[in-house]
């Protein structure tokens, strides 16, 4: 058997992750496989012993549910336990351990990395693994304040007071404060969730808004924040951004500079 790498998760069919990293594998030339592998949560601990013990399994991108339990499996060297709390990628060291690490900090940042946002306010919605990175970035950024919508009030006060951020916890249907960035890091809105159901009029005509959800590409979300003629984001950038820093990490060489367009198309199609 050829080296390969895949991307776990429950559920995990709508996963993009696969035709990413198959594409850029095509396009090198490199001889290695990239699967999608649905892994439930009282299997993970099994898939990580079995991903140690063979030598042709060169990482895992991780996705929903497993972002904070996969650091209980592998080591952490750059301590991102003790930073973002969850870890997207995991990856074999020269000595062939299990290396945890999060791309999906940089993943986010990159598309937004020009905004001046030092001072101004966000919106988060949500507070899981991706969340988590969300915040570690705007905390980077110099955010002055962050409104995070949660169900669990409590974890969201814990997560702010964590990554050193001034702000408040809202519950899901409070009505949005004025925020130059909105970001869904939630679940809802992707296909096989919930809606999520908002009101972007508060919103001045500067904001961006940015949904982390890229199954559908284009969500509820964004339609309406196109339809108030503001800026957006689609979770593809990200995805592609953290993936891009994945595909090293697993096979050693960058994704190739060209065919954007043409691995756009493939994503939309």
């Amino acid at each position: 058997m050829s080296k390969y790498a895949e991307v776990v998760g429950h559920p995990i069919s709508h996963s993009k992750s696969p035709l990413i990293h198959r594409f850029w594998l095509d396009r090198l030339g490199i001889v290695a496989e990239y699967h999608a592998r649905d892994v439930a949560p009282d299997g993970l601990g099994d898939y990580f012993v079995q991903a140690a013990d063979n030598p042709d399994w060169r990482g895992c991108n991780i996705t929903i549910p497993h972002k904070i339990a996969a650091l209980d499996f592998v080591t952490d060297p750059g301590d991102v336990r003790g930073s973002i709390g969850a870890i997207n990628t995991v990856f074999r060291g020269d000595k062939g351990q299990l290396i945890g690490t999060n791309t999906d900090a940089g993943g986010f940042y990159g598309p937004i990395a020009d905004l001046p946002l030092a001072h101004e306010t966000a919106v988060v919605i949500g507070v899981g693994g991706a969340a988590r990175a969300v915040l570690f970035a705007l905390a980077q950024a110099d955010i002055g304040e962050v409104a995070l919508l949660a169900r669990n009030a409590m974890k969201g006060a814990a997560l702010l007071a964590h990554f050193g951020l001034k702000g408040r916890v809202l519950p899901m249907d409070a009505r949005l404060p004025g925020a130059a960035l909105l970001v869904n890091a939630s679940p809802l809105g992707m296909v096989g969730q919930d809606p999520l159901d908002i009101d972007l009029a508060p919103l001045p005509e500067h904001a961006l808004v940015y949904d982390l959800v890229y199954a559908p590409i284009e969500t509820a979300l964004l339609k309406a924040a196109r339809a108030r003629g503001l800026e957006t984001v689609e979770g593809l950038e990200m995805l592609v951004g953290q993936a891009a820093i994945a595909f090293e990490l697993f096979f050693g060489a960058p994704p190739p500079q060209d065919g954007e367009d043409e691995l756009r198309a493939r994503l939309l199609g």
